[in-house]
């Protein structure tokens, strides 16, 4: 063969391998994509239905490709050797058979047929399984398309200690189906399909294509585990503060209560004792409900059984007004996030005021986002101590930081003063109706 006609056909096959290598990341992304691949793909010890969905999912689509392949003779569609192998490795010898027997069955009917095709997927689908049944897990997922990076420390190390250094079994193990491949395809050209290697050089690109094919779908496929492992420890997290945070309010609020209990004991014993009852009341709702969220329709009914304890105490005094756009009844918020608003509107504003107290409750809707208002006519807060006011006390400052945990950092407790006018405090949160109902 003339060395350039020689070029040329390597450049071609270069070309083809870098192709094959392309459809398998596009293949491998895609399929991570769907939730319940990648559900399949976090399970280590996975049941006949699933090992069946996931040697279906990779196992149709791979199959589309041979049967292109045998259609429009475009030899980089083909990746049965990685395919079957790769099943095996990640879900088990039958898995990887399955896949095999899909991609090795439309060969049979080419012309001619390619009889060496069904044995040979069957056969790297098992050795991917027997592979998988005797490597630890981990360490096929740590096989990475770097493999060569650290190969001589892996080899040496293997050597100097005699001990199996599985990243050299993962690499081996395709590297030699690929020569078994190459083989039975250079004896029998028509009986398997193969890219051809010509040269020295284009037997070693022709196997660390083959290595690739199968180490990229494996960096693909647990980047997307540790991503989901990690948005599942934040959830968790998250779940941790507001627990955190719910269990902080609670004894706060139940505190402030039974202070007031104490101080109408000697005094108005009967109030205290309707006092009583009304306070295990909202206590039966509050062990009763364990979810950190609720509609505001539930949340307002919650503030109604605190305003009737604070009532008994004020009296006539207390006066709440409720200006709630219906719209905004069926919004979901987090539960106990109005109350402590309220008790430091009562118990900062109003317990130093002269004559009748008020307090107003407004919801409204301003585009995707709702906006709650607790505005008392109390003594006020001046304008530098807002900031501070927000931070010290436990319950605005439980408020203000719930808020940031669920929201992010740009949602916060927005407190206006004016001393001697009263205060308002204000939420502001994204608009979520129900039914999506968002329970821990």
């Amino acid at each position: 063969m003339p060395a350039q006609t020689r070029l040329v056909s390597e450049q071609v096959l270069l070309f083809t391998l870098m192709a094959k290598l392309a459809v398998g990341a596009v293949l491998s992304t895609m399929l991570v994509r769907f939730p319940w691949f990648r559900r399949i793909l976090l399970t280590e010890k996975r049941d006949w239905p699933e090992r069946l969905v996931f040697a279906a999912s990779l196992g149709l689509p791979l199959m589309v490709g041979v049967i292109s392949r045998l259609l429009l003779n475009y030899q980089a569609l083909d990746l049965t050797l990685a395919g079957a192998f790769l099943a095996g490795l990640l879900a088990g010898p039958y898995a990887g058979a399955i896949v095999g027997i899909l991609l090795g069955v439309p060969p049979l009917f080419a012309t001619p047929g390619e009889w060496a095709a069904l044995p040979f997927a069957i056969g790297c689908g098992f050795a991917g399984g027997g592979l998988r049944e005797i490597c630890p897990k981990e360490a096929i997922w740590h096989f990475s398309p770097l493999f060569f990076t650290g190969l001589h420390r892996n080899v040496w190390g293997m050597v100097r200690r005699f001990q199996i250094d599985w990243v050299v079994l993962l690499l081996a193990a395709p590297i030699g189906l690929e020569i078994i491949d190459q083989a039975i395809g250079q004896r029998w050209p028509a009986r398997l399909f193969i890219i051809p290697a010509q040269s020295r050089f284009m037997w070693l690109a022709v196997l660390v294509a083959t290595v690739m094919s199968v180490a990229i779908p494996i960096k693909i496929w647990n980047s997307a585990r540790i991503e989901h492992r990690l948005q599942e420890q934040e959830k968790l997290l998250m779940e941790s503060r507001l627990d955190a945070l719910a269990s902080q309010i609670n004894p706060h609020f139940l505190f402030n209560t039974l202070t007031s209990v104490s101080s109408l004991i000697r005094s108005e014993p009967e109030k205290a004792r309707t006092l009583i009852v009304k306070l295990s009341g909202l206590l039966r709702r509050l062990l009763r409900s364990q979810e950190h969220f609720v509609t505001l329709r539930e949340e307002l009914d919650a503030i109604d059984e605190y305003l009737d304890i604070e009532s008994i105490r004020f009296g006539p005094q207390l006066r709440v007004d409720k200006d709630i756009d219906p719209a905004t009844l069926n919004l979901i918020v987090p539960s106990m996030m109005l109350q402590p608003l309220v008790e430091n509107s009562i118990k900062h504003g109003l317990s130093q005021k002269l004559g009748e107290g008020r307090i107003t409750i407004r919801s409204q809707r301003n585009g995707d986002h709702a906006i709650i208002d607790v505005i008392d006519n109390g003594a006020g807060i001046p304008p530098a101590s807002a900031t501070r006011v927000k931070g010290t006390g436990i319950g605005l400052r439980n408020v203000n930081e719930r808020l940031r945990v669920i929201y992010g950092a740009n949602y916060q407790l927005q407190l206006d003063s004016v001393p001697g006018g009263g205060t308002c405090a204000r939420i502001v949160i994204p608009e979520i109706s129900a039914p999506t109902r968002i329970t821990a």
